[in-house]
């Protein structure tokens, strides 16, 4: 059974920073693209970035404005997105995925279940 946890989320002020973690399981890890998406209150669900772990080739949308980072532990089978500089308008859950194609606007077969990222002003 393949399973992608996300975690690392929490309440953080303004400014502030995250990691957050996406653990698989189940799955030839670097046979697929790992993505980091992200879902606000009363919005629809955004990609922010993603990794290729065969090769590291990333992705990032430009909302990102270069305050997201995110990398691959092969090794721990983990993708790590570290946020910076957090907005209150980047409070969301926040969603890993997994796919075979590179991008973000391709289909994901695999869905972590979220973790949430609240930024208070």
């Amino acid at each position: 059974e393949v399973q992608l946890q996300a975690s690392g989320g929490g309440l953080v002020q303004a400014g502030g920073s995250l990691r957050l973690s996406c653990a698989a399981s189940g799955l030839i890890f670097d046979d697929y693209v790992i993505g980091w998406f992200r879902q606000a209150p009363g919005k629809e669900r955004e990609g922010i970035s993603c990794i290729s772990t065969s090769d590291g080739r990333t992705h990032y949308e430009d909302s990102t404005q270069g305050r997201f980072t995110i990398s691959s532990d092969n090794a721990k089978d983990t993708v790590y997105l570290q946020v910076n500089s957090l907005k209150p308008e980047d409070t969301a859950v926040y969603y890993c995925a997994a796919g075979r194609d590179f991008g973000l606007m391709v289909p994901y077969y695999y869905w972590g279940q979220g973790t949430l990222v609240t930024v208070s002003s």
